[in-house]
């Protein structure tokens, strides 16, 4: 398709929203009007434009809906867990394990791991940090190091993959036009390359401080430490109190800290069972309603368990604070996705209204397309290039509000570079989940820095070398062996 001026207004468009990005704002604003411009131009109507922005908003909505229904059902799951006091049962067997620094290390970064791919790590860090980083300090592992663990594990390994929920890699997926499951795969096999790496390098640089023998006091701890344990401590206490309000939850905590991660168990263990056998039963949203349809029964489960009577009003309002946190947490998703899927032919019919009769534009593919004569045919320049953009895209704190653009330009620069679009689209939602969740300080692991009385700044700082050579060494690696 010959380019337009409206394919050139969609690249400038484009430029500052990367830009944008750079100075740390917010690019919902751009994209909107960027929107409204491009659909003004193209169909040199003032009319189309205003339409264009509701239609780009609502197809977005449709297209990602099952995400927020998915977040907002486990959220809902966790606040249940939570009245029961089963989110504390979840984690007592595992404090016992910290007997010193160094075990306690390896059991900090598994089960931050687990629980964030499951929950997420957002609503996972409170109940971690409450719980578990207290008895990890004991033991003898700085607070520093531990925060360090948990944002690599959770912001990082667990939420770059994010495998069992599959927000990220539908993203990713939808924007580049192609499967989902090639690029959920690919994601978890670098995600864990990349957080092995990372998180290696910084117990190989923190090792001297670690102590062994564990079991310390708090006179032995630094003041940091100190600081930290005693704040640690307060919390517990008035958790304790509050447990003592509700009798009933010590009968159906128990059971359902069994209950919950057996059946998350099992759901994984069906899931990658049907992957090894060829199965093809969870392609497309299959999963996630899988997943969502058990989180549904055991919000009921629990919900009834615990309120018997009042459960008919209290699972509404978990499901209403699931809702309003999935909102939250990806409502600035829905426009920057509408604007990027005008970059794909598969969308902009109807975003523009147009008829069916008519050839589509592909304002990004059109562009990369046009421009693939200047651009050198080399993978590895395809795939460092995709890493970087979305590392720029993650400096606006999300990570995920920049998967549709490189999702996009995977779709359109696999032909030219000779690399799988799936391998790209993973690369790049590497580079935006880990550069938005683990080395900028404005973005969610001020969540874990707060609550562990530590700088944001210097958490931030102290991560940016393992990751950015972590997720460096795992592009090359991709490149290489895909």
């Amino acid at each position: 398709m010959e380019l337009t001026f409206a394919h050139w207004v969609y690249a400038i468009v484009t430029v500052s929203v990367i830009a944008t990005m750079l100075f740390r704002r917010g690019v919902v604003l751009p994209v909107i009007i960027g929107t409204f411009f491009v659909a003004v131009i193209y169909k040199g109507s003032l009319i189309a434009g205003f339409q264009a922005v509701f239609n780009a908003n609502l197809l977005a909505a449709k297209e990602l809906f099952s995400i927020f229904l998915i977040i907002s059902l486990m959220i809902a799951l966790l606040n249940s867990l939570k009245d029961l006091g089963a989110d504390k049962r979840l984690i007592g067997p595992i404090e016992k394990v910290m007997v010193n620094g160094h075990i306690s290390y390896l059991v900090l970064m598994v089960t931050t791991y687990v629980i964030s791919l499951f929950f997420w790590p957002t609503p996972a860090v409170p109940l971690i940090c409450a719980l578990l980083v207290p008895a990890a300090v004991r033991a003898g592992l700085p607070v520093m190091t531990a925060a360090m663990v948990i944002v690599i594990a959770g912001q990082g390994m667990a939420l770059s993959s994010d495998y069992i929920m599959q927000v990220a890699p539908m993203l990713s997926a939808k924007a580049a036009g192609i499967d989902k499951a090639m690029v959920a795969d690919k994601t978890l096999v670098l995600s864990v390359i990349t957080g092995v790496l990372a998180l290696s390098y910084v117990y190989v640089a923190h090792r001297k401080s670690i102590v062994k023998n564990g079991n310390l006091d708090s006179s032995s701890l630094n003041p940091e430490d100190a600081a930290f344990f005693g704040v640690a401590n307060e919390l517990a206490a008035t958790a304790e109190e509050s447990a003592e309000i509700i009798k009933r939850k010590n009968t159906w905590g128990k059971v359902f800290a069994v209950l919950v991660p057996l059946s998350m168990l099992g759901v994984m263990i069906y899931m990658f069972s049907t992957k090894l056998t060829g199965g093809t039963g969870f392609e497309g949203t299959d999963g996630a309603a899988f997943i969502g349809g058990v989180a549904t029964l055991l919000l009921v489960l629990a919900t009834v368990a615990f309120n018997r009577i009042h459960a008919l009003d209290k699972i509404s309002e978990h499901l209403t604070e699931g809702f309003v946190f999935a909102f939250r947490a990806m409502a600035p998703v829905i426009p920057i996705a509408g604007f990027f899927f005008m970059g794909s032919s598969d969308f902009t019919g109807t975003i523009l209204s147009l008829d069916e009769s008519a050839a589509n534009p592909a304002f990004l593919f059109d562009m990369i397309q046009a421009g693939q004569a200047y651009i050198p045919e080399n993978p590895f320049i395809a795939g460092f290039g995709l890493l970087i953009v979305g590392l720029i895209t993650g400096l606006d704190g999300s990570g995920f509000s920049g998967l549709p653009l490189t999702g996009a330009l995977s779709g359109a620069l696999a032909s030219g570079s000779h690399i799988d679009p799936s391998t790209l689209a993973a690369i790049g939602q590497m580079g935006a989940i880990w550069g938005g969740g683990t080395i900028v300080a404005w973005s969610s692991l001020v969540a874990v820095a707060g609550f562990l009385q530590l700088s944001p700044l210097e958490l931030a700082r102290k991560n940016f070398i393992p990751v950015v050579a972590s997720l460096f060494i795992a592009t090359l690696i991709a490149i290489l062996i895909w």
